[in-house]
């Protein structure tokens, strides 16, 4: 976890928490298909 304080003190910068945002979409986008993909090969 990423504290607020690391974002006021320049251990992390805009280019991190972009890089931090990218992930959190492709993680969810990759859950979304892999609950598109159960549901259509139930049997």
């Amino acid at each position: 976890m990423c504290s607020f304080e690391a974002l006021k003190d320049g251990r992390l910068d805009l280019f991190d928490v972009a890089l931090m945002n990218d992930y959190l979409d492709l993680k969810a986008d990759n859950e979304a298909k892999i609950a598109k993909w159960r549901q259509d090969n139930e049997r």
